[in-house]
């Protein structure tokens, strides 16, 4: 999921618990009803995380958060997860669905190829230092550059008027 080209939209109603929690952190955006919570079981367990969970979680919500989701294995509310960033959005459980679809349509009728390059640029800025990363968003910059989208925003912007992205 994590090297998907395409931004990844997830939906989480009801428990998400041991790996269900790290397949919900590989979402690129990510959307859960009021009523959803999130374990990382393996404490309770006795055994050591798996899924990716000591990978993502201190990246997504810092080291000592991590921390303690993993060694106390803590229920954590939808409420708290958004106010930690697991989640991007909390919505009343008969709203979920259609709130993630509003949320993907977004990204459908964006400018998919700038969307796929920053989502591989953002992924690829936790594993290098600042000077590779500036080198990478260049590369990123001109192969996008080429792109019609690229084109259709500069001149949208031009025309002040709403750009229409063809994902090409």
């Amino acid at each position: 999921m994590l090297d998907c080209h395409k931004p990844i939209v997830g939906s989480i109603n009801g428990v998400a618990a041991g790996i269900g929690v790290q397949m919900a952190l590989s979402c690129d955006l990510l959307v859960a009803a009021d009523e959803a919570r999130f374990v990382q079981v393996f404490a309770r367990r006795g055994i050591v995380p798996d899924g990716g969970a000591a990978f993502l979680l201190p990246r997504i919500i810092g080291l000592n958060r991590a921390k303690e989701l993993l060694f106390l294995g803590d229920d954590l509310s939808a409420v708290d997860a958004e106010r930690i960033g697991i989640v991007n959005r909390v919505v009343p459980g008969a709203e979920l669905m259609e709130a993630t679809r509003a949320l993907a349509q977004r990204l459908a009728v964006g400018p998919t190829q700038a969307i796929g390059l920053t989502k591989a640029l953002i992924h690829r800025s936790l594993t290098v230092d600042f000077a590779t990363s500036l080198e990478l968003e260049a590369f990123y910059q001109a192969a996008n550059a080429r792109t019609e989208d690229a084109r259709e925003g500069l001149m949208s912007f031009v025309e002040r008027r709403t750009p229409t992205f063809k994902g090409r």
